[in-house]
């Protein structure tokens, strides 16, 4: 009988980080690329890294990416030029694409970001209430949609209608974009909207169009939207902050 013969791959001086740098960074044939065969210009294992580095920078962005308009919201008291319809639109697109990413088990750093905006999302949608006078209104949006959520995600609820509303992402960012842009339109200025907070999306979503590109999302088609109407808003923001809001009301916070 021939004897079987055993391949050794040898070591590296990066195997104590083998196990965390394969759970989060790359795939062992990668890592036996860099460190085994010193081969650190592998075209397709550096796209994997770096897909995986900005999902990670992204779900740890999303932690902090709305809070400076909610800061603002709460400095002012005021949620003027804000749209609650546009703030439902935008958390629908959200719960599809964070419910359909859960049931299809996709990995965290594909969608983490998700689970952020929607809290920071149903707090902005509560202060909108609040500070229009309708804190009861605001009270129970905020339990009518965490109810919602638990029986979309529960086993309950049919594939197809979890399918149906990550389908639904597109046309829903694309309104609600638009109406929040008609609303700075029609009001002739931006209000409390947090000029940071629009940039961070929108550098937010170039990022996730790349690590969407990467593993095939299907939903990359709904980053391109979201970067092409926060482009159109970025651009609202400067053509209104410039030419209507006094000095005191540029402040970028």
């Amino acid at each position: 009988m021939a004897d079987k013969i055993l391949v050794d791959k040898g070591s590296s001086f990066m195997d104590p980080f083998k196990g965390f740098l394969l759970t989060y960074f790359m795939p062992e044939s990668c890592y036996d690329e860099f460190f085994l065969s010193f081969n650190f210009l592998d075209v397709p294992c550096l796209k994997i890294v770096l897909s995986k580095v900005l999902g990670i920078g992204i779900i740890l962005g999303s932690v902090m990416v709305k809070l400076p308009q909610i800061l603002k919201l709460i400095g002012a008291k005021s949620a003027e030029g804000l749209s609650f319809n546009s703030v439902l639109l935008e958390l629908l697109a959200i719960t599809g694409t964070m419910a359909y990413s859960i049931t299809n088990k996709f990995p965290f750093s594909a969608w983490g970001e998700a689970l952020f905006l929607m809290l920071q999302t149903v707090t902005i949608g509560f202060l909108i209430q609040h500070y229009g006078g309708r804190t009861s209104r605001g009270v129970l949006f905020v339990i009518v949609y965490f109810g919602l959520l638990v029986l979309l995600l529960s086993p309950v609820t049919p594939m197809a209608v979890v399918t149906s509303m990550q389908a639904s992402n597109m046309p829903a960012i694309i309104i609600g974009r638009l109406i929040q842009a008609l609303t700075n339109f029609n009001n002739g200025h931006t209000g409390q909207l947090s000029a940071i907070s629009v940039f961070l999306l929108f550098a937010g979503s170039l990022a996730r169009i790349f690590t969407s590109l990467q593993v095939r999302s299907v939903w990359v088609g709904v980053q391109v939207c979201v970067l092409f109407y926060y482009i159109c808003e970025v651009q609202t923001l400067g053509a209104h902050h410039s030419r209507v809001l006094p000095v005191s009301s540029t402040v970028l916070i």
